[in-house]
């Protein structure tokens, strides 16, 4: 990725969410409009007019906003939340890649799927994406209730696991390949954690054993500041996926250091 960054950087689209949110909020009020039904039916996703000519269909789906209800502008700014964290935490370029393979994906499980393509799974991959970056991000769930967005993620990932099970074929194929993108770019740090729990397993035992004696000492030390657990029990500590080895750092320095090669 880096070498690819090197050579075609300048092309990225710096702030795309911006454009692409923008975007959608012309069509919602397009679409209040008298040809707004006509207008909307003109960018989304139809194999068979595609290959009759109508090639624009293959990407003006993105645009078309997820709701056409009056919460639209809400929901439209929380994209916009999310794929300018997401941007500042891999830069434009690397952002472009995520956002242009998972609409890529999109289109081919749609083909494959013999479905009509839209930006659900899409927006998906960008939710799941934010939400493994900062899992600790609060969201108001109607605007009264405080809620962390990986406890959504848990919620998403069930509904997933739910159209695996559950849904005909073509919902199967569109989902698995829609989040391809995710997959692609978090994977090896997935296996990582799976690894980092395997191995921290007899550790935490012999935690509990130590506190049982009386003795307890840290299991989370933060690489940059070597704050612990003991120093303030409401801490939370995360391991780097772009540092070499395991580097644990407290939530401060997570988003806030060198990475280690």
């Amino acid at each position: 990725m880096s070498r690819l960054e090197r050579r075609f950087g300048r092309y990225a689209i710096a702030n795309l969410m911006a454009y692409i949110v923008g975007a959608q909020g012309v069509v919602f009020l397009l679409a209040r409009t008298p040809q707004g039904a006509h207008i909307i039916d003109n960018l989304r996703f139809n194999p068979t007019l595609i290959a009759q000519g109508e090639v624009w269909r293959l990407v003006s789906f993105v645009v078309i906003p997820p709701s056409f209800s009056i919460w639209v502008f809400f929901i439209l700014y929380f994209y916009y939340l999310l794929g300018t964290r997401l941007e500042e935490e891999w830069g434009n370029f690397r952002f472009n890649v995520y956002y242009f393979s998972g609409v890529a994906l999109s289109i081919l499980g749609a083909f494959l799927a013999g479905a009509s393509a839209t930006a659900t799974y899409l927006n998906l991959s960008i939710f799941l994406a934010f939400a493994t970056i900062d899992p600790e991000f609060s969201i108001l769930l109607f605007f009264v209730i405080p809620v962390k967005v990986k406890y959504l993620a848990w919620l998403a990932w069930l509904a997933v696991a739910f159209t695996v099970v559950f849904e005909p074929l073509p919902a199967k194929i569109m989902v698995g390949v829609s989040l391809l993108n995710y997959f692609a770019f978090f994977g090896r740090d997935l296996k990582r954690r799976v690894r980092t729990g395997i191995a921290f397993g007899p550790q935490r035992g012999r935690f509990r054993a130590s506190v049982r004696a009386g003795a307890a000492a840290p299991i989370h030390r933060c690489t940059i500041c070597g704050a612990t657990e003991q120093d303030d029990p409401r801490l939370e500590f995360r391991f780097c996926s772009k540092c070499a080895g395991y580097h644990e750092y407290c939530l401060t320095h997570l988003g806030a250091h060198d990475h280690i090669r």
